[in-house]
């Protein structure tokens, strides 16, 4: 079962539904430990951070603050212990549920950044050690590290560096104790992504 975010389709201009969407992280996030040291608004923001320093780009930032919205839309079921040994494909939902409001410039990479988990500990014989445990334990459920035929197929994708950059974030945005700003800093990048 999902549970549903603010739709734009539900607000007469595009700031009110970024703001409506950035709320919904915040009430959502807040209190939310998932497999890490730090809560999903963290985790969120120290990404998009990282992202605004590395390339400063909005659909990097945008993808980097998002990527992860596939587990508030699951909220009740990555909560259930019942449901903790299965991969729920929390990118795959959440880069579909995007794509009603965002560009492919944000919605590829968070569709591929979990592919991109698999590849790298695939081309990458360091990129292991330095995951977080709780990415190593979901790395097991998401399938594992890539084949060579298969981190071949991935590295000719068209989406593949945009989504390395974000896995590699994802990965270092995980500090616990990390002061983090206000959500509300990125609504301006969120704006500019949103599809025509």
């Amino acid at each position: 079962m999902m549970t549903g975010g603010p739709e734009r389709s539900d607000f007469s201009n595009d700031k009110d539904f970024v703001d409506a969407l950035l709320a919904w992280i915040v009430k959502c996030g807040t209190d939310w430990y998932y497999d890490e040291e730090i809560t999903q608004l963290e985790h969120a923001v120290q990404s998009a951070v990282l992202a605004r320093s590395k390339s400063g780009d909005s659909a990097d930032i945008t993808a980097a603050l998002l990527h992860d919205v596939g587990h508030f839309l699951m909220q009740s079921q990555a909560k259930e212990t019942r449901f903790h040994d299965r991969d729920l494909k929390h990118e795959i939902v959440g880069a579909n549920w995007l794509a009603r409001a965002f560009c492919p410039q944000v919605t590829e990479p968070v569709r591929l950044h979990v592919p991109a988990k698999r590849y790298l500990c695939a081309v990458d014989p360091g990129y292991w050690v330095g995951l977080s445990d709780g990415s190593k334990t979901s790395l097991v459920k998401q399938g594992g590290p890539m084949s060579d035929a298969k981190a071949k197929e991935f590295s000719a994708l068209p989406g593949c560096d945009a989504a390395v950059r974000l896995r590699r974030i994802d990965d270092q945005a995980k500090v616990a104790g990390l002061a983090i700003g206000p959500i509300e800093d990125f609504a301006d990048h969120l704006v500019k992504t949103l599809h025509t």
